[in-house]
């Protein structure tokens, strides 16, 4: 496998900023998730790297050999799409054995091949099937067995499980999670889905509209976004985000005042009145009549309830505002919820987030 670098990649079609000055280093045997929404660039992201699109700017290196000017045949990556476009009249092993023959592998060490990687990919009852006789999962494995048959450099995943139900994607998810980490195949795997993203990612690419706004792990992800769109987006339900005024470091909610811990309350002294407070539905916790003044409290809407088995999701009001909290455990509904204060978020006027 191999180290992939990429430095400054653009493009831009009619005009319009598709992907604008990103770099990446992804390490060799790394896995790293790009999320984000519709639209962002995820798949333009991949298609460049592939030579499936041209590069506007940037230049792209597998190892330390750049590769953005070299055809897509010659690239040594190999990449999955969301369809699973296999060859309908051709069996699981002709599917497989496709990119082999082409080429020029000899029989004897494309049937190794073959059989190597469908041993491993639990495809061996399946290798003399059409794709028509299997399921959407079986038809994806065989979609990832023809693209790590060639044992690739790079391997491009495009949103590879969103035509699956959501049964069937969780039980391909940790299968391929634990095929990469046996195989450790240098990955860059798209999707819009963050379940994905944080379960699969060593670490995680937040686009949003072109532009890179966060690279993390994905625990740094979820409890420190680097901005407000990170923390509206990534999370579910996601992170709620209030309007709030900074007075002299305490902060000022509907009527409430919290005074957040003495590091938060010193970068506060260096911004602006104007700030966004971010809360996390699970930081709720029902109020006792001695709930901290340092805190953020909620009224609960009883007729809101949302009983999901292990969970309870509730509308809540601070203010004006509405919000959700997220209550863990069985009970009746507390009248009043609260989060403290040290788990807090505070975006400045620009949408930056101001902490540590």
């Amino acid at each position: 496998m191999a180290r992939t670098r990429l430095v400054g990649l653009e493009k831009r079609f009619d005009g319009v900023a598709a992907l604008a000055a990103l770099d990446l280093d992804v390490a060799d045997g790394e896995l790293v998730a790009v999320l984000g929404p519709s639209g962002c660039g995820k798949s333009t992201l991949l298609r460049l790297i592939a030579g499936l699109e041209p590069l506007d700017a940037g230049e792209i290196y597998l190892d330390e050999e750049r590769i953005d000017r070299a055809p897509p045949g010659r690239r040594d990556v190999a990449m999955v799409f969301q369809s699973y476009a296999l060859y309908p009249h051709m069996s699981v092993r002709q599917n497989i054995e496709f990119p082999l023959r082409m080429r020029g592998v000899e029989g004897a060490l494309r049937g190794e091949r073959v059989a190597e990687i469908a041993e491993l990919l639990e495809l061996v009852p399946l290798l003399d099937r059409l794709p028509g006789a299997l399921s959407g999962g079986e038809r994806q494995r065989v979609a990832l067995a023809r693209a790590l048959v060639r044992r690739p450099k790079l391997f491009l995943l495009d949103e590879p499980l969103s035509n699956l139900d959501a049964r069937l994607r969780a039980h391909v998810r940790r299968f391929f999670r634990d095929l990469q980490r046996r195989l450790a195949v240098t990955t860059l795997y798209v999707t819009h889905d963050q379940t994905e993203a944080l379960t699969l990612g060593r670490r995680v690419v937040v686009l949003e509209r072109g532009r890179v706004q966060q690279i993390a792990s994905p625990v740094d992800l979820y409890e420190r976004p680097a901005n407000r769109f990170v923390a509206g987006f990534v999370g579910s339900p996601p992170m709620n985000l209030l309007p709030a005024r900074n007075e002299r470091g305490a902060l000022r909610v509907a009527g409430q005042t919290i005074v957040p811990g003495t590091e938060l309350e010193r970068l506060l002294a260096s911004i602006g009145e104007t700030v966004t407070l971010g809360v996390r539905p699970e930081a709720f916790s029902p109020a006792t009549e001695a709930a901290p003044e340092a805190g953020l409290v909620a009224v609960t809407d009883p007729e809101s309830r949302e009983f999901l088995g292990g969970e309870t999701l509730v509308s809540a009001r601070v203010g004006e505002a509405s919000i959700l909290v997220r209550l863990f455990g069985e009970g009746p509904l507390p009248a009043r919820v609260a989060a403290p204060g040290a788990s807090l978020h505070v975006f400045d006027e620009s949408g930056r987030r101001v902490g540590p």
